[in-house]
This record gives structure tokens, sequence and C-alpha cells, in this order.
């Protein structure tokens, strides 16, 4: 129910995004998830990746600032309060959420979570009968 998330440290400086997802195309690595976070000299760029140790591996290589982090990718309905009875199972638990990003279809909404206690977040989404993602769902076979 890990799934592993790549951090990469990227200059505020036109073309550096471009250039970041130019070699993961080049390698074919695909990008399921994106969440960009600035500062005044810097951004950090956070990606679930199909192939995150090929990614981090290539990334360093070309001399990006990279690390790796787990995360947990969880399924919630795309209704009115579907985030918010999630959060609230977290809440209710003392999970604290170090940070999240989410995006939807028709279908389904997904939250990448970050939590400080990944197995215990995990341990409590499972117990309340949450959807979780696995790597099999989300990276390239």
């Amino acid at each position: 129910m890990i799934i592993k998330q790549i951090s990469v440290f990227l200059e505020d400086k036109s073309g550096s995004l471009t250039d970041l997802t130019k070699i993961l195309s080049e390698h074919k690595i695909n990008i399921t998830a994106l969440s960009i976070a600035e500062s005044t000299d810097y951004g950090i760029v956070r990606m679930v990746v199909g192939q995150p140790e090929l990614a981090v591996n290539i990334l360093k290589q070309k001399g990006f600032s990279v690390n790796m982090t787990d995360v947990v990718c969880l399924q919630i309905p795309n209704t009115p309060g579907g985030l918010h009875n999630a959060l609230q199972i977290l809440s209710n638990n003392n999970i604290n959420i170090d940070y999240m990003y989410a995006f939807s279809t028709d279908e389904a909404a997904l939250a990448v979570i970050r939590s400080t206690s990944t197995e215990e977040m995990i341990n409590v989404l499972q117990k309340n009968k949450m959807t979780l993602y696995k790597t099999s769902d989300i990276y390239q076979i």
C-alpha cells in the first residue's frame, strides 16, 4: 500500500520543469501525479512516477537534487464530502498529514498523502474500509 514518491528540487527559472519532464519522457517514465510547491529561489516537484527507482537514478546522474518518500494513494468517492469523510477518519485517529495533493476523474478522486506515521495511516484507512492503491495500480509494468 506504500507508494514511492520522488521529490525534485528545481531552480526557479524558466525551462527547469520542461528539462525535468524531458528527461523522464526520454526514459519512458510515466508521471502519474504531480505537485509543485514554490519558494523564492526554488520549487519542489513531487511526483508519483511509473519507475521511481530508475527516475531517481537518472535524475541524480543529470545533476538534480532528488529524494524518495513513502506516501499513500487513497481513492475516495468523487462526490461532495468524499475528501472530508476520509480526512475525518484520519483526524479522529490522530493521524497528522504533512501534505497532500489530489485529482479526480468522473469515476473517482485520488489523494496522495504524506504522513510521518504512514503505517498507522494505512492501518486506520484499511480498518475503515477505505480503498488504497497498490504499487501495481500506479507503477508501470
